[in-house]
């Protein structure tokens, strides 16, 4: 059974994302809304629904591209929409045609990540493109992903490809998805290689980086609970010293005293160049990495290593606290 509790932007903001695998949660307010948490931190709003004499879970938006109450006013549309009866589409469409429509219907990602999926669309589907939707057999679906190098990217078009002729099928251009009973790419899970041991070793080779600004920003990488993009971004309008939050979300102890000591000069708290933010500096993290002894160790791997630690609640102060808790027994 899912979890439940009434959604709201902060608890959802801070729900922590589960080591393996998703979680679900429940909605009070409208109990036919739920949200997957996946092991990326996806948050996705979906409901249930029996069509056909088939379970189906209908998708809405991901969060928080989509606020909270237009995913509750979207549940009664979306379950109407997925009683009526499929129409029969006679009409041929081309692939590249379809995916426009699927493009604009159902994907909700920001202007960064949708280029990127294009660019992955262009680079990899063009055998696909030309060809109709009802015209495309698995034995092209199987050669197109087989001459993708790289395994981890195999499997995400593959994946996409699945949702896009799953759309096509409800969508009446096709009768049965080419996709079905293809087998998956194997995949080799990258094992995440921070542990106890080497969060100590980590935080001494922060403290060695002669970039102050750096510095700071890798320290906040710890004491903020955040990812790396909302770290770099911050801004000094969104900190609340007197409060102890940031956006609304609470900071931990060691947060504070960390920003409290940086120059309050410009509008980033922690300035790249030019007029704008710190964006990737992965040469200084490889370097802070390598002295640390984990060579292969990623700022994303930061961050998954405090959540697991987290203990959540919906109370900001308590939140707060278990944040600082976290910090004391794996900084010291």
């Amino acid at each position: 059974m899912a979890h439940q509790f009434f959604f709201n932007p902060f608890i959802l903001d801070n729900l922590p994302a589960p080591a393996t695998g998703f979680d679900v949660v429940q909605d009070i307010s409208e109990p036919r809304l739920r949200l997957y948490v996946t092991s990326r931190g996806v948050k996705t709003f979906f409901v249930r629904k029996r069509v056909h004499g088939r379970d189906k879970r209908i998708i809405i938006g991901n969060y928080p591209a989509m606020d909270v109450e237009d995913a509750r006013s979207a549940v009664a549309g979306v379950l109407e929409s997925a009683l009526q009866k499929t129409p029969v589409r006679r009409k041929k469409i081309s692939l590249k045609k379809f995916l426009d429509v699927y493009l604009e219907k159902r994907v909700r990602r920001n202007s960064i990540s949708r280029d990127k999926l294009e660019r992955a669309i262009a680079r990899h589907l063009v055998p696909l493109l030309d060809k109709n939707v009802d015209a495309i057999t698995r034995d092209d679906v199987t050669q197109v992903i087989g001459n993708i190098s790289g395994r981890a990217i195999a499997g995400r078009m593959q994946e996409f490809l699945q949702s896009v002729f799953k759309y096509a099928v409800d969508s009446g251009y096709v009768k049965q998805s080419p996709i079905v009973g293809l087998p998956r790419v194997p995949q080799h899970r990258r094992v995440r290689p921070l542990n106890r041991h080497g969060f100590h070793r980590l935080m001494q080779a922060i403290e060695q980086e002669s970039d102050l600004n750096l510095r700071a920003a890798f320290f906040m990488l710890v004491y903020g609970f955040a990812p790396k993009s909302q770290v770099f971004s911050m801004q000094w309008r969104d900190l609340d010293f007197n409060h102890y939050t940031w956006c609304e979300r609470p900071l931990s102890d060691m947060a504070v005293v960390l920003l409290q000591d940086l120059p309050q000069d410009g509008r980033w708290v922690f300035p790249g160049r030019g007029r704008g933010h710190l964006t990737d500096p992965r040469t200084a993290w490889r370097r802070v990495a390598v002295a640390a002894g984990i060579p292969n160790l990623t700022m994303d791997d930061v961050h998954k290593f405090l959540m697991r630690q987290l203990t959540w609640t919906s109370d900001c102060e308590d939140f707060r606290n278990n944040m600082n808790a976290v910090l004391t027994d794996v900084v010291g």
